[in-house]
């Protein structure tokens, strides 16, 4: 009698879930906003220069952890990072916040299939109940040179971990040689199989380059000839007066062979670092192309919302860092790209968003109720007018390393059980890329004190209970 009394209701929900809109939601890791669609043109990105002209392009939105577990945990889950809460890139949401629903979960609770393929959360068994089906990560080879193959095969790299390889590969081979090949494949297939199903879609897509190792086909390499790559402007600069510990070392890339253990990479390993980088990007950028020809073919476009968006920033050797991991714009910069039905193709916006915004975001394009415990706040009206009155700031930390930035300044402060460690300010004005801390400089004293009185009122607060071993 009850489950008799339950079937309008289902029904109903059933109903309603199939008039909503699919979701496609594309990440990409380690990708910093240096594209031609963000102004870069010296970079080849034809894709997803293309899926910005049917987007609303977002030219400062920041993660909020510069680092892949917490960044996506903190997305996923809108909530923001604490000093017990997304603190590394093991973090797991489902360990961190097992109370609240993921977006993902979220979603399939709403009628909703949802699919994970390649990278979405960190690690593949987090919060595994959301998705509809087994989460797929693509397998096979990832290192094709003979002598990188020979290294992985025998661990005799000379990098911090055994195994390691050469920190990049040019190998003359077709894209789906390398995982993210396969992982456009994989995607462009389950695009055909879900334009079946009678309810609509969640396909979260995430694409491992330009990770580390920078492996791509020869072919992306060729894109960016040697004599034509540049070591950035501070290149072997520290800003001016940035305290101790701002800056790291680089730990990620000198787990590779070839790479010092300590002091700056050559000139030349440089250019090949960067040249790599960039190649990647173009690979990542053909692979997200093959998803979208996918999605045109299907004719699923028009009834489908498209996110592009990168887990955190990425330095190139800016300050002398490679890597991301730190408290500087160029950690916590991000690209982000949003496609509505509805929603005027074409537009940007120069209001400053975070990457916990996503969450109410796509609940609010696909109709469904908000749940109580986000953080972030809906982009739909930034959708509607690209220069509607919105927060005046974007949060985030790493480690020690608390920072907020606001239309002008960013302002970082540094702690260890309460006791304070060091401060910086930057003007983007006058100092876009952040080689000069005027945090001590007479006349900043009040500004200083302003923006720490901001930044403590709307970080995020510590979880109540205590965080689980593991």
């Amino acid at each position: 009698m009850r489950l008799v009394s339950l079937l309008p209701f289902f029904l109903a929900v059933v109903s309603m879930a199939a008039e909503r809109p699919n979701v496609l939601f594309i990440a990409v890791d380690d990708l910093r906003p240096e594209l031609r669609c963000y102004g870069a043109t010296h970079i080849h990105s034809p894709n997803i220069d293309r899926l910005a002209k049917r987007s609303m392009l977002f030219e400062r939105a920041y993660c909020m952890v510069p680092t892949c577990g917490a960044s996506r945990s903190s997305l996923m889950t809108s909530l923001r990072p604490a000093h017990n809460r997304f603190m590394n890139f093991l973090t797991r949401a489902d360990e961190d916040a097992p109370q609240v629903d993921g977006l993902h979960t979220h979603f399939k609770k709403n009628g909703y299939h949802t699919v994970s393929l390649g990278k979405v959360f960190h690690q593949v068994s987090d919060s595994a109940h959301g998705w509809s089906e087994a989460q797929w990560r693509a397998g096979g080879m990832t290192q094709h040179l003979p002598e990188n193959r020979r290294i992985q095969r025998n661990k005799t790299g000379s990098g911090t971990k055994p195994g390691r390889a050469a920190p990049y590969e040019n190998a003359e081979v077709p894209d789906n040689a390398y995982p993210d090949g396969r992982l456009a494949e994989h995607a462009v297939e389950a695009l055909d199989r879900l334009a079946k199903r009678k309810e609509p879609f969640f396909l979260a897509v995430g694409f491992f380059k330009p990770h580390l190792p920078f492996n791509a086909p020869k072919k992306y390499w060729d894109m960016y000839p040697e004599d034509t790559i540049k070591l950035p402007a501070n290149y072997r600069m520290k800003p001016t007066d940035a305290p101790d510990g701002a800056v790291h070392r680089s730990g990620e890339l000198r787990a590779y062979h070839g790479v010092p253990r300590r002091g700056p990479v050559s000139d030349e390993m440089a250019r090949n670092l960067i040249r790599g980088y960039y190649a990647c990007v173009s690979y990542t950028d053909a692979s997200i192309g093959m998803v979208l020809d996918g999605l045109d073919r299907l004719k699923l476009a028009d009834n489908t919302i498209i996110v592009l968006w990168g887990d955190h920033g990425w330095n190139l050797g800016d300050h002398t860092m490679w890597c991301k991991h730190s408290c500087f714009e160029s950690s916590l910069q991000v690209p982000l790209l949003v496609a509505a039905p509805g929603h005027k193709p074409g537009q940007r916006s120069r209001r400053l968003v975070e990457l916990i915004d996503l969450y109410p975001t796509l609940c609010d394009l696909a109709g469904l109720a908000k749940p109580g415990h986000v953080q972030g706040q809906s982009l739909v009206p930034l959708l509607k007018n690209p220069e509607a009155r919105w927060k005046p700031y974007a949060i985030s930390r790493y480690q020690s390393g608390d920072t907020i930035r606001t239309d002008r300044y960013r302002y970082t402060q540094y702690s260890r059980n309460g006791q304070a460690l060091g401060r910086m300010l930057y003007d983007h004005n006058t100092d876009p890329n952040e080689n000069t801390n005027i945090a001590n400089q007479t006349g900043e004293a009040e500004r200083t004190k302003s923006l720490a009185r901001r930044l403590q009122a709307n970080m995020g607060k510590p979880s109540p209970r205590k965080r689980k071993s593991r």
